[in-house]
């Protein structure tokens, strides 16, 4: 008897599984796509900057002045964070900045070496 039952139950089960399916109701189709549209134009500007600007981004044209003279000749404060004073042989950090300018000079003599943007 509990066969029969449970026989009857599957089968009532997959019966309503059939009619649901069997019924529902088609669904709509999409719209159509939309042609997409540009987006606003974007000005540029007028002139690329020129080699020439773009190489003395730090500043090393009116720093070549300082070559041959004494460290102490440099203006103080120094801004750490667009220069960088340190003698020839001394440990630096070897991160590229353009916008940074370098001032070597010789440790023995404090006399400038070398300026140059990095």
């Amino acid at each position: 008897m509990m066969r029969v039952i449970s026989g009857l139950g599957a089968a009532l089960a997959l019966g309503l599984v059939v009619a649901s399916c069997s019924s529902a109701p088609e669904p709509a189709p999409p719209p159509p796509p939309t042609t997409p549209t540009a987006p606003p134009a974007i000005a540029l500007p007028a002139t690329p900057p020129t080699a020439e600007a773009r190489k003395d981004e730090c500043g090393l044209k009116d720093a070549q002045q300082y070559v041959g003279k004494p460290r102490t000749s440099l203006p103080a404060p120094v801004d750490p964070s667009r220069w960088r004073v340190a003698c020839t042989t001394c440990p630096v950090t070897m991160d590229y900045r353009a916008d940074r300018l370098n001032i070597l000079f010789n440790a023995d003599t404090g006399v400038v070496q070398q300026v140059k943007c990095g």
